[in-house]
């Protein structure tokens, strides 16, 4: 599997911004009060046939990228930021799918209408209980959880698009086989992927769109990826497939639905943007729309087309409600929460059953946490304990010991860090000329939290925790690199495809250097300060380099990290990072989380 990028954390906050419940257009409501009095739901009438009202009420709930996480997810991965009254901020525990399938069963009270829909990676880069199975847990439990529609993500095609169809369709994995005495039969709910196409036949691999009805309101879904796709997933997850533009593909499936006579469409889109706060109610639009959001998304919404009512996107990570104008100057709602189900969007879209469309004025949008002070739903607590029965033997392994948290935090994270050291470690059995180890920061999953998750005891760190922090199965790479080439792979972190959202490189021990970030491009990185056991790197000089197997192909827009030579491939990275936890400590000898100051940023 490929080792994909990390969505990259904003730098700026706004401490005093508005605290917001709830998120609507700012004339959202002058306008709802300016629709007749029934246009919330349907009249009383006279009779026993009450004629519909003209609007209707239709709610949308909406998350994305789960990443498998049916367990609570641990430490930071498991918490959101909410802003306060008064301008502070606490953390809230949050996520784990037996919570979020009740806050979306009491959401979904009283609301006849309710479509639920996600925004991808849904699967991939997922903690042992469903990694280990190839996601088939994921898939069963948003069955029970009634997803009726999602668009594919990148992480969708780590294992390529023939296992993406065996997700969607069913059968049993043809390598692994079954894993229990029932068929697997996949997705009740329909992958949108309208912008991923066979080389060969030239059409959508799945589905392009999807339409919800009930009575007479329908509600169509158009499903994309990033089309950066390619860049951040391994050759083979992608081997036959062409990614289209966002854009230019939404646009192309809202005519078709529009002449198919669905007026009201919601575009799914893998890609998304980053809020000025890490809080999840922060009000992205408290200095007018948009102004609180920036990113890819914001061009995307930009140019869809004004016939796509409403915008969930993801893949960044991060929770925004925000309105963007669309080609026509009119605000439009653009979503996401957060990722590994720690929140859910609750959007509100009024249907006018007149023209078919959205009273795109009267639409109203909030994230809510998935708290974990509710009761768990009964289902998906009997779907995890079926799943960890079967993967217990291998997950509660004890592979190694820690003193404290090793967070996967900041520019540079001490999880980042340790791997590094355990990549170079590793490297160097298998060539004692290795120099040093470089990490992609989007294939450092997670951290590793010191208290116990389950019986094995504070401190203690099992294999599944570890499959947790890397989940992709790459090879540790050796390659040769001239002391140039390594300057230039750190400036890539900065520059080309990184130079908006940096993707700054875990490095193992003894690697140093100054990123200025008040400085723009390749700049950031400055030359003079590199270091290596405290020596300049020599540009005519070769550098023996540690890197996991997707950064060895050049992924994450490095390059010159695809340019080496002299390969040697060696054992999957998590192996690496098992034998180097063991080597390096014990029960009574834990080891202390890195220190993550090899990196000295100036801001």
């Amino acid at each position: 599997m490929p080792a994909t990028t990390q969505p990259h954390r904003p730098r700026g906050r706004r401490t005093a911004a508005l605290l917001a419940t709830a998120v609507s257009l700012a004339t959202a409501a002058a306008l709802a009060s300016a629709l007749p009095a029934d246009a919330h739901g349907d009249s009383g009438g006279h009779g026993h046939h009450p004629k519909p009202s003209r609007y209707q009420d239709v709610q949308l709930l909406s998350f994305n990228d789960l990443h498998g996480n049916l367990e609570p997810p641990s430490g930071s991965s498991g918490r959101v930021t909410e802003l306060q009254p008064d301008g502070t901020t606490k953390t809230i525990d949050a996520g784990g799918v037996e919570y979020l399938a009740t806050h979306l069963r009491d959401a979904r009270k009283g609301n006849p209408y309710s479509i639920t829909a996600a925004g991808g990676d849904m699967v991939g880069a997922s903690p042992l209980i469903s990694g280990l199975f190839h996601d088939e847990p994921t898939i069963e439990a948003l069955n029970k959880l009634d997803l009726d529609v999602t668009s594919v993500g990148n992480h969708e095609f780590d294992e390529g698009a023939r296992e993406l169809a065996r997700l969607q369709n069913g059968g049993c994995h043809p390598t692994d086989g079954c894993y229990t005495d029932k068929k697997f039969t996949g997705a009740d709910f329909p992958y949108l992927a309208a912008n991923v196409l066979d080389e060969k036949t030239r059409k959508p691999i799945l589905k392009p769109y999807w339409v919800w009805k009930k009575k007479d309101v329908k509600v169509g879904f158009i499903g994309v990826t990033l089309e950066g796709t390619p860049g951040i997933v391994s050759a083979d997850g992608v081997k036959g497939l062409q990614f289209k533009d966002e854009v230019e593909t939404i646009n192309k499936y809202a005519k078709e639905l529009q002449k198919q006579g669905v007026q009201s469409i919601v575009a799914l889109i893998h890609e998304g943007g980053f809020p000025a706060s890490a809080s999840y109610n922060y009000d992205c639009d408290a200095s007018g729309g948009g102004s609180g959001i920036s990113g890819p998304i914001v061009d995307i919404a930009k140019n869809v087309t004004p016939a796509v009512d409403a915008l969930v996107t993801g893949h960044t990570h991060n929770a925004y409600v925000c309105t963007i104008d669309d080609p026509s100057g009119k605000p439009r709602m653009v979503t996401s929460a957060s990722s590994f189900g720690r929140l859910y969007t609750d959007t509100t879209l009024t249907y006018d059953r007149r023209t078919g469309d959205i009273a795109r004025t009267a639409v109203k949008s909030a994230n809510h946490v998935v708290t974990r002070d509710v009761p768990k739903a009964a289902d998906l607590t009997s779907l995890i304990a079926k799943w960890n029965t079967l993967a217990a033997p291998i997950g509660n392994r004890p592979i190694g010991y820690i003193s404290g948290d090793v967070n996967n935090t900041g520019t540079e994270s001490p999880m980042g860090d340790l791997i590094a050291d355990a990549q170079l470690a590793y490297g160097k059995k298998l060539d004692p000329e290795t120099d040093l180890a470089l990490m992609n920061p989007g294939g450092v999953r997670a951290g590793l939290t010191y208290k116990a998750t389950g019986a094995e005891g504070d401190g203690v760190v099992t294999y599944a925790e570890g499959f947790t922090v890397q989940p992709f199965a790459n090879t540790v790479n050796l390659q040769d690199f001239t002391g140039a080439q390594v300057v230039q792979a750190l400036k890539e972190q900065v520059s080309g495809a990184n130079a908006a959202a940096p993707k700054v490189l875990q490095v193992s021990s003894g690697l140093t250097y100054t990123l200025d970030l008040t400085k723009t491009g390749s700049d950031r990185v400055v030359t003079d300060s590199i270091r290596l056991d405290g020596a300049a790197i020599d540009p005519a000089a070769t550098y023996r380099v540690a890197t996991n197997s997707f950064l060895a192909g050049g992924g994450d827009g490095f390059t010159t990290l695809g340019q080496g030579t002299g390969d040697l491939v060696g054992t999957d990275d998590l192996a690496a990072l098992a034998d180097y936890l063991t080597a390096n400590s014990s029960a009574s000898a834990p080891l202390a989380p890195p220190a993550a100051d090899r990196i000295t940023i100036v801001r």
